[in-house]
């Protein structure tokens, strides 16, 4: 597979894309509190090792319920939430290389292609933010479209920049390489390492991919406050164990929004 461009290449980029950050932030419309629309920014997730038959039944009706964009589970649980969701609307959403990111390619390439066998139409995988930070910018390349070779469009692929470990310089990078893999969003955070997701990282990202992907935050976003502060500093979609939660709370009648941020990543999504 090619890598496109070399890693001296891929540093005029980063650098160019660096030059060209627009210099006013935006602020981006969320849609109405508990509305359907608002409903459809998340993703509802399982992510834990331990997790249950019983737990995954139970994600997947309340997906059905409040009509979620995506269950999000891992790859062992694909069939389940496949049978549990038919007839919905609901998309199979399914992780890759995770949470480490660290595994090689050709892993990463399987695991995705076992899921999209098995139902998934949405696929997070998680950025070999190691190889990154090592500047080896033509291998993360090489390991995102890996990937999106064996899982080409119309699956969705979201990959996670983990930004927690990541400069801000780092999280263009990241954003540059894969828009270039032709991802189709950016993500923030696995939510089992540090820091999750930050109005400050979301709107960096926001800022370097444009229209061109989607932004999606993740890691310890468990109020409507959260939601909206994230969706107006760019994030299109939401990942989050604490939907059912998000939506009773915006459909309370008397809910306000401070739009305060104060994002702390929490284990566990």
């Amino acid at each position: 597979m090619t890598t496109r461009y070399t890693d001296e290449e891929w540093l005029d980029i980063i650098d160019q894309a660096e030059k060209n950050l627009p210099l006013t932030p935006v602020v981006y419309k969320a849609p109405n509190l508990g509305s359907e629309a608002f409903a459809k920014t998340i993703d509802h997730t399982l992510l834990k090792l331990d997790a249950t038959k019983e737990q995954v039944d139970a994600i997947c009706e309340e997906a059905r319920v409040f009509n979620f964009k995506s269950v999000c589970v891992r790859l062992k649980w694909v069939d389940l939430v496949v049978h549990n969701l038919r007839g919905s609307s609901v998309e199979m959403g399914c992780v890759v290389g995770f949470h480490e990111g660290t595994q090689d390619s050709a892993e990463k390439a399987t695991e995705a292609k076992n899921a999209v066998g098995a139902g998934a139409t949405e696929l997070d995988m998680v950025m070999n933010y190691e190889l990154l930070k090592q500047k080896k910018y033509s291998e993360v390349y090489t390991d995102i479209a890996a990937v999106r070779d064996v899982a080409p469009y119309p699956i969705i692929l979201k990959v996670i920049l983990e930004t927690s470990q990541l400069s801000p310089r780092e999280i263009v990078a990241g954003c540059k390489i894969a828009e270039a893999a032709k991802a189709d969003f950016v993500k923030t955070s696995t939510g089992f390492n540090g820091k999750g997701a930050s109005q400050e990282n979301v709107r960096l990202m926001k800022k370097v991919v444009g229209d061109s992907m989607k932004v999606k935050a993740s890691g310890g976003v468990k109020t409507v406050n959260d939601c909206v502060v994230m969706m107006e500093a760019g994030a299109e979609r939401i990942g989050a164990s604490s939907g059912v939660a998000i939506m009773e709370e915006a459909r309370s009648p008397h809910k306000q929004v401070t739009r305060e941020a104060g994002i702390v990543g929490v284990e566990g999504y």
